[in-house]
């Protein structure tokens, strides 16, 4: 349903660090760049990061907090995520482990990235018997 999404962000060369580190193990990389504007991806850009504009605020002033989840293939993907998030410093959320409240099989790890942002990787696949 999803075709890309943008995120705006303070220090684009600090998150473009971030995002470097924790969508290398999902698979993803920097596939274009132009202007101030970073596009990700595995075959074409599905996450793309620019400057901050002074719309994208709230009313107060205040940054406002994105969620934004990531697929993971398995569950060791997303335990690679999480340490990559952690080596770069980032403020870890929730570390690795199942969410039955959400279903089942849903095993996520969530980190803040340098904007605040709420990001995570999620696998829904069952482990493996």
């Amino acid at each position: 349903m999803i075709d890309h999404l943008s995120l705006q962000v303070r220090d684009l060369s600090a998150a473009a660090a971030f995002y470097d580190a924790v969508l290398a193990p999902l698979g993803g990389r920097r596939l274009l760049e132009f202007g101030e504007v970073i596009g990700y991806g595995a075959q074409r850009p599905e996450f793309w990061l620019g400057p901050l504009s002074s719309g994208a605020r709230g009313s107060g002033g205040e940054a406002r907090e994105v969620h934004v989840a990531f697929s993971a293939a398995d569950r060791a993907t997303v335990a690679a995520f999480h340490a990559a998030a952690l080596a770069t410093g980032a403020e870890e959320l929730h570390p690795p482990r199942l969410w039955p409240e959400y279903h089942e099989s849903y095993f996520g790890a969530f980190v803040r990235d340098p904007d605040g942002n709420n990001v995570e990787a999620v696998c829904h696949t069952p482990p493996e018997a």
